[in-house]
This record gives structure tokens, sequence and C-alpha cells, in this order.
């Protein structure tokens, strides 16, 4: 794209429209991933699915750990097949066909709206964000702020759909909910159709096509292996396969933890790596450790927070009872509010010289993150003796969540871009994506212990939650004491 497109607020016009697409995606995405641990435990009189706490826990951290797993093929589907424009529009479709199905007031068909909702997303996800930086020039200096204006498009969309899924939900009915997240995608697609003129060029081919043979027999691949999906669904409902989702989610956090190292060793070993860039992978590696045993926790939200806040907090103000949902879009506002100083922050430090480690920064921010579950084990405790908590106890806990969120998650992406092999780094940056699900699991089993019938078991969970994530903290923080070093010292390979 020309440096001289400057037609949205100094940027170019393209990121208009994945600002916008990006941010109707997130309304539907976030409006809707609020409200599933709520339905699922809901009772049947209450028109719920009437799940066990551990069971709909487990599901979502399926649910949300696949998402960030198919992110992978996603992007592969657009560098070899279908180029980004076309595999963002097909996502949105599906994605949007997901909401719908969710919106059909059956329980036979939850199941199919989650699959369609996670294989959209992750057709969407990642090559939208790439799409972002090919609007600029390799050396254009307004990448940085750009990824910055389309961050908050994210964070906008995910407060609307907290609110406005949210507010369905109390008021009208789940399935007016999920469809409230139907329109928001239909909404994000219309406006993507109408205005993609300002993507010409960006991500019109793939980057790495297949001969049309070869992509016949991909493609033959990729039907086969969606049918194989579709039979085992159709057997799962007629009651030929029986699926125990907590020990599918066991077996899955275990292969994608595999996964994780098997490709990190064969990229160690098998890599022709220079000593320097050896160290590099090592200190990437403990900020990989890092970030799944974060998202474990931070991933609370959706899940034993949510039933905290429905279930054990004061959500009413006069005559107004907060929607349990919008407790949630506290970590986006805290968000739009604090990344400027956070933006700052660094840039201040490294002006007084003073310039923390990858991996001291991702501690600091596990341990901040951490800090947030001791604030619930006081609030447990109330609850655990009958009583409603005041909301500010969840509003404290998002706010250190954020806090812990901004420390780690942009650094990590920094560090994966920084510290990677730069012959590996796409790969490295899929390796990294797994972190994120290998979290999300971890999250859900761990959201399933929260057993509703032994509230006294709640404040003792919470504790263990953060004495561990504060115990990881403070080892990557003594290791970040030599990895800094490591860090430092193949600077003269990058060049």
């Amino acid at each position: 794209m020309s440096s001289q497109d400057t037609g949205f607020f100094g940027h170019p016009k393209g990121l208009s429209t994945l600002f916008f697409t990006e941010m109707w995606e997130r309304m539907s995405y976030y409006g809707m991933r609020a409200l599933l641990v709520l339905f699922m435990t809901a009772s049947l009189q209450q028109e719920g699915l009437g799940f066990t706490v551990a069971s709909a826990a487990a599901i979502y951290g399926l649910y949300t750990g696949a998402v960030y797993f198919l992110g992978l093929p996603g992007g592969w589907v657009a560098d070899r097949l279908l180029g980004g424009q076309k595999t963002v529009w097909y996502g949105g479709i599906i994605i949007m066909c997901g909401h719908i199905i969710l919106a059909i007031p059956s329980e036979h068909s939850f199941f199919i709206g989650l699959i369609f909702v996670a294989l959209g997303t992750g057709l969407l996800k990642p090559n939208i964000s790439a799409m972002v930086g090919q609007l600029y020039d390799s050396e254009d200096e307004r990448r940085d702020s750009g990824y910055a204006i389309y961050y908050m498009g994210i964070n906008i969309g995910s407060v609307i759909g907290y609110y406005v899924c949210g507010y369905f939900m109390e008021n009208a009915g789940w399935h007016y909910a999920f469809g409230a997240a139907a329109v928001g995608m239909a909404v994000g697609l219309i406006q993507y159709r109408k205005t993609i003129g300002n993507i010409e060029g960006v991500g019109n081919a793939p980057t790495n096509p297949f001969a049309p043979e070869q992509a016949k027999k991909v493609w033959m691949g990729i039907a086969l292996l969606l049918l194989g999906v579709a039979a085992i669904t159709a057997l799962t409902y007629a009651g030929v396969i029986v699926i125990n989702p907590v020990i599918l989610a066991q077996y899955v956090a275990v292969a994608f933890t595999v996964i994780f190292f098997a490709y990190y060793a064969l990229i160690y070993f098998k890599g022709n790596l220079s000593e320097d860039e050896k160290k590099k992978m090592w200190a990437l590696f403990f900020v990989c450790v890092a970030s799944a045993c974060f998202w474990s926790g931070f991933e609370q939200a959706g899940s034993s927070l949510n039933l905290f806040a429905r279930d054990y907090t004061d959500r009413m103000v006069g005559s107004f009872s907060i929607p349990t949902a919008w407790f949630q879009s506290a970590n986006a506002i805290f968000i739009i509010i604090l990344s400027p100083f956070f933006a700052a922050l660094w840039i201040n430090l490294a002006k007084r010289m003073i310039t923390p480690s990858y991996n001291l920064k991702c501690a600091i921010g596990l341990v901040i993150m951490a800090s947030g579950f001791l604030v619930m084990f006081m609030a447990s405790q109330y609850a655990a003796q009958g009583l409603k908590v005041a909301p500010y106890w969840l509003i404290t806990t998002y706010f250190l969540h954020t806090v812990g969120e901004l420390c780690l998650s942009p650094v990590a992406l920094s560090a994966v871009s920084r510290l990677s092999p730069q012959r590996f780094a796409g790969q490295m940056m899929g390796v990294f994506v797994l972190t994120y699900s290998i979290g999300n699991i971890i999250s859900g089993l761990l959201a399933g212990n929260f057993d509703p019938n032994k509230v006294e078991e709640m404040p003792n969970l919470y504790l263990q939650i953060s004495l561990f994530s504060i115990g990881v903290g403070i080892i990557i923080a003594l290791l970040s004491l030599k990895s800094k070093s490591w860090e430092h010292e193949q600077q003269p390979s990058q060049s």
C-alpha cells in the first residue's frame, strides 16, 4: 500500500475496513462467549442445558482452546489456497451461520453452532490481523500505531458484545442474545463487502499457492476432514459415541502440550541454529511457559468468575439488576483506558536506561494477574458464608488481570518476533499461539473444580491458582537474571 494513503486518521483507508470488520466480529465472539458457561449451567426450567459446572467449564475450555488452535490451519488456508481477503469473508459467513444455529431454541443444535463459530474464527482471526500489517510498507513507521488503533477496535467490539448480548440474555432470553451476536457479525460482513475496495491489493491472492492439481487434492482432503467432524458429531448425537468433556479436555490439553514441545524441540535441534539462536530460543521458552500459565488463570473470566458474578455477587443497583455478562466488559474498558499509559511506560523506562528483559516483564504480568485471585480468595470467603459480595471485588480482580495482561501479552508477542530465528518466525508464532490453546483448556479444567454444592472449597481453589501462578512468576523472574544476557547476546545476529 502507498505510504501516501492517510484516509483513516492518518492511516491507510484499508485500516477502517479491517477495524470495523474486526470490531463487529469481536462483538459477536465475546458477546456469545460471555453467555456460554451461563447457558450450559442454567437449569432446564431456565431454558438452559442443565450441565454440571465441570462439564460446562471443560466444554468452554475446549471451545476457546480450539478457536486459537484453528488459527494455525486458518493462516495456512489463506497462504496456500484462498488469500487473506476471501478467507476472512468465508470465515465471517461461517461465524454468522454458527450464531444463527445457536439462536435456534434446540439443545441439539448447540454444539453444531459452536463448531461453526470455532471454524469460522480460525479462518478470520489470524488473517485479518496479518492484513493490517500488509497495509504498510516495510519501512512505514505508522505500523505500530496502526496495530494500536486496530487493537482498540477489538476492545470496543468486545464491550458492545458484552453489553448487548448480556442485556438480551437477562431481558429477552438466551436465543435472542445468540441472535444478537449473529446480527453483529452480519453488520461486520456487510461493512467488509461495501468497503473492500479500500484493501485492494492486500490479501487478494495466496502468497504461496499450490499448483491447481495439488489444490484439488488438498480441497478433497479438507472436505473429507469436515465430513469426519460431521460424522463424529452425528454419532455423538445418536448416542453411538459417548464423549466425556472433562476427560476429552484432559487428553486435548496433553496433546497440545506434546505438539508444543515436539515442534519446539524440532526447531531447536534440527533447525541448524547457531549458539546465539539457541540461547534466544531458551529465553523465548520461558516466555511461552509464562504465557500458558497466565491464560490458564486469566481465562477464568468466562467460566468461574462469570459464575461467581451470577451466583455470589450482589448485582442490584437500586431497582436495576446488572446483567451478569456486563462484568466481563471491565477488562476491555480497562484496556482502552490503560493501554496508552503502558505504551508510554516502557518508552520512558528505556529513556532512563531501564529495560527489563522479556522474561521479567512476563513474570511481573503473571504475578499481578495472580494477585487478582488473592482478591477472589477473600471475596469467596464471604460467599462461602452464604453472603452475596459487592461488585467491586470482581471489578478489582478484572483490573489486576488487565494490568497483568498489558504487562505480558504485547511483550510476549514482541518477544516471539524478536527472539525467534528469522527463518522460522512464522512457525514460531504458530507454536506460540499453542500456549493460548493450552492455557484456555487448562483454565476450563480448573474452573470445573468450582462445585456450587461445595462453596466452602472455593476460597482454597482460588488460593491454589494464585500461589501456583505467583510461584511460576518468581521462578521466571529469577531465570530472567540469566536470560536477559541471552536476549542481548544475539542482537548482532539480527542485523
